[in-house]
Formats: C-alpha cells, sequence, structure tokens
C-alpha cells in the first residue's frame, strides 16, 4: 500500500512532507534536550547489552541518527557506545558508499573512487566512523565497508576486483560466515537491506536479471595514493524498483533470523546474518522467495 501511494503521489508533495517530517524530527530532539531527556553514551551501552550485543561480536550496523532522539554527543557517542560493548576482540562494520542513489546512475559520473577521501552517503553516524583512526575501508566503488577489529583486513581487505559488491569476498558475506550479527538503527529493510544481495550471487542462476547488462570499468584510488582499475555491475534500476524488501520482515520473524528492539528512541532490527543468509538460500531453492517475489511462502513450514 505504501507503495502504491508513493507511485500516485505528485513528486513535489511527496518531498514537501519528507520535509515537515524532517522539521518535526529536528524539533522533537531540541525539545529532549533542553529538557536534558536525550541518551548518554553508558544508556546505549546498557541498551545494547539488552538486546543482545556481546563483547567479541561481529556486528554490521546501518543507522539514522535522527531516529534514536537526543543523543549527547551525537554520532561519536554511537560509535563509542558500539565498541566500547564489542570491545577489543569484536567487530563493528558499518557500510558507508558514497553514493545514495542508483548505482548505475552513480557509477556513470564518477571517474574515480577515492578510498581515503570519498565520503559516505549513509548518514552521520557512517561519516563519522569511516574517518574512525582506526577504521578500515574497503575498496569496492559501490558499496565499501569499513571496519573496526582485529580482524578488520578479513572483513574488507578482499573487497576489491569483485565483479560484484556480495560476493563470498565482501564484508556482507564474511559478517555472516563469521556468525555476526545485523543492527538496523532506525531504518529497515526497504532502505538498508544490503544484506539481502548476498542470496543473488550465492545461489547459481539467480532467476531474475537483477544486474544492468553493461559491466563498467571504474578507477579506483587507495589510500597510499596508488590507482588501480577494476570492472564491477551494478544493479537495474528497473529491478530496483520492484523489490519489496519490508515484505520479508515477517518471514524474517517466523524463520527466527530477525527480532524487533529499541536502540535510543529508535525503532530497530536485529538479525542473526548466518542465519538469514542460510534462510534466503533454502527459502529460494524451495519456494523462490526473494525480496522481488514471495513465492509460496505461505505453504512453507518454519523448521
Amino acid at each position: 500500500m505504501r507503495d502504491l501511494i508513493r507511485s500516485i503521489t505528485p513528486s513535489w508533495l511527496l518531498e514537501l512532507y519528507r520535509k515537515r517530517k524532517k522539521q518535526q524530527t529536528r524539533k522533537r530532539i531540541e525539545e529532549q534536550k533542553a529538557m536534558n531527556k536525550g541518551w548518554a553514551k553508558e544508556d546505549l551501552k546498557e541498551q545494547l547489552k539488552s538486546i543482545g550485543i556481546d563483547r567479541g561480536d561481529t556486528v554490521l550496523v546501518h543507522s539514522a541518527l535522527s531516529k534514536m532522539g537526543y543523543v549527547e554527543g551525537g554520532p561519536q557517542t554511537v560509535i563509542d557506545s558500539l565498541l566500547e560493548v564489542v570491545g577489543d576482540e569484536g567487530h563493528i562494520l558499518m557500510p558507508n558508499s558514497p553514493n545514495a542513489s542508483f548505482q548505475l546512475e552513480y557509477i556513470q559520473n564518477i571517474e574515480c573512487f577515492d578510498v581515503a577521501n570519498d565520503a559516505s552517503k549513509l548518514g552521520a553516524i557512517t561519516e563519522v566512523f569511516r574517518t574512525h583512526p582506526k577504521s578500515k575501508r574497503s575498496c569496492h566503488p559501490t558499496e565499501p565497508v569499513s571496519c573496526i577489529g582485529p580482524d578488520s583486513a578479513y572483513f574488507v581487505g578482499s573487497h576489491f576486483g569483485e565483479e560484484t559488491p556480495y560476493t563470498d569476498k565482501s564484508p556482507f558475506y564474511r559478517v555472516a560466515e563469521r556468525k555476526g550479527k545485523i543492527l538496523m538503527i532506525g531504518v529497515t529493510l526497504d532502505n538498508a537491506g544490503t544484506n539481502l544481495h548476498t542470496l543473488e550471487d550465492a545461489v547459481d542462476d539467480f532467476k531474475y536479471p537483477v544486474y544492468y547488462p553493461e559491466t563498467f570499468e571504474v578507477k579506483v584510488k587507495f589510500e597510499d595514493g596508488s590507482e588501480r582499475s577494476m570492472k564491477t555491475k551494478v544493479h537495474d534500476p528497473s529491478w530496483s524498483k520492484k523489490r519489496k524488501c519490508d515484505d520479508l520482515i515477517p518471514i524474517f520473524e517466523k524463520e527466527g533470523v530477525l527480532e524487533k528492539v529499541k536502540v535510543g528512541d529508535a525503532q530497530t532490527l536485529l538479525l542473526d546474518a548466518s542465519h538469514m543468509l542460510n534462510t534466503m538460500i533454502r527459502l529460494y531453492k524451495e519456494q523462490e522467495v526473494t525480496m522481488y517475489d514471495l513465492g509460496n511462502y505461505s505453504t512453507v513450514t518454519t523448521k
């Protein structure tokens, strides 16, 4: 229903609605600040522990700071809370693509991806995390990910040169391989469901032609100043528009992949990355369930 409403609403009216929502959010945050009702680091740490984030965990984080309410210290407080809860032996990862639009539009308009300097377009928390002195950023031009933790090279070091950013060498896949968690603070699968794409590369002959026919060659400038070219595929916008990612939420809940929690004031999704990938593969093979079509899931008995 939400997609239908968006499709028939004039773009200027949608933009006006978004602007008013942002104004209301800013007002609410300012009121919380004035009333000293915000979230301090210790509050967030206790919340994270209570929802099941533990010392030594690997956690891939998507976030919307504005949905959290007033956070004392802003993005840095969120990052420090996450790092302190997982400890020195744990890993925090954050996608930080320099693209907030369709991959095709982005790739057609860049000459070079600058690993050290191209800012994240995925929110304030991701940009502060990207520039953290301990953060290591992967070198794929369309879906880079940064990581802090002792094995950061394992998670992000093999992303360069992969024809798609979701292969078994990608940070997205390796979080699942290491039985990590995905924390979606104030966002949902519709706007932050990157790990859903691991299914497309994990099965043979994925049934939908989700990639654009042309393969693109892109120059990548590494942190040491050297440059190399690589080839990559990008998603076809006509298929991107057909995604119904949030329709998978009740399925993932039923399958024990996902639970709904809160971080700050934000409605948050916590997913088991390995269970998510294995469940997607199983349901695709059994019932052709994808983010594009739920197949015959109603006939599936939860295992």
